[in-house]
């Protein structure tokens, strides 16, 4: 697999301001110790179950043995050829976009100083709409809307604890890539008129469902309406089946419908050195 597998055919019809792509920089080390800096963390990322018997929760092995106090730095992967720079910093990012609720909690620790967590750190998402449609590339995947240039993009700034909370949607799918969000890590930003400019980017992955529920929500409306091929999670070639570590997330039913919502966990492992 390498850093491109997801040109295939569009980087050459990009504008110019999009980032230009990362080499892929697939990493996954494992270290002990970290126990007391994780704890709080993985408690805030909600790696327990549910609080109520209706509500489901899928989640893996990897996300499992971060819970035992081992430090997972997680894998670095393209950042796609639709990112923008200066997203908005604020922690609902749906703007008027109709799909499913997703809740993001996200716990982001720092490899390089013993697990411990990050705070001040920029967590930044964006991805595609519930016809496969990025903010400030619409029509690239053959549908015709409104382009302001923001929604589904946007971030906040880790807690003392290393927690980040943002509410969006689940992504609906374009050709050749399964369902997934992009996330990238900055540190040091400086904040001004509601963006942010500078710092240091620490960390870009990207975020994955599980198959089933995906399913599920991808035959809802306004989902459904998408009639463009969908890529399956195993045929996807970014992820690699390396669960948590690899950007798996753990989602935990809202209510005893797909329209109900999820919350979506994942405790990121970064390297600031």
């Amino acid at each position: 697999m390498t850093g491109n597998a997801e040109n295939d055919q569009r980087y050459d019809q990009e504008p110019a301001r999009h980032r230009r792509d990362k080499g892929l920089q697939r990493r996954r080390i494992l270290i002990g110790g970290g126990t007391v800096a994780l704890a709080g963390g993985l408690a805030a990322a909600g790696f327990a179950s549910a609080d109520t018997p209706s509500a489901t929760t899928v989640t893996s092995d990897a996300s499992a043995s971060a819970t035992s106090g081992v430090c997972t730095l997680t894998a670095e992967v393209t950042e796609g050829p639709y990112s923008l720079d200066g997203a908005l910093i604020r922690e609902d990012i749906r703007e008027e976009k109709e799909g499913v609720e997703v809740q993001y909690t996200f716990t982001v620790v720092d490899q390089d100083n013993d697990c411990a967590p990050l705070a001040d750190a920029l967590v930044e998402l964006w991805h595609c709409d519930a016809l496969g449609e990025y903010s400030g590339f619409v029509g690239k995947n053959g549908h015709t809307e409104d382009d302001d240039g923001t929604f589904l993009r946007g971030g906040v700034l880790t807690d003392s604890d290393g927690g980040a909370s943002i509410v969006s949607i689940w992504p609906g799918h374009y050709v050749s890539r399964a369902v997934h969000v992009h996330m990238r890590v900055h540190t040091d930003v400086t904040l001004a008129d509601g963006t942010y400019t500078g710092g240091t980017l620490v960390h870009t992955g990207q975020l994955f469902f599980d198959a089933d529920l995906n399913e599920e929500v991808q035959a809802t409306s306004p989902y459904a309406d998408n009639t463009t091929a969908e890529t399956s999670l195993g045929d996807d070639t970014i992820y690699d089946d390396g669960g948590a570590a690899s950007g798996l997330l753990t989602l935990t039913a809202l209510g005893s419908d797909v329209s109900d919502g999820y919350t979506a966990t994942l405790t990121v492992g970064v390297s600031t050195s």
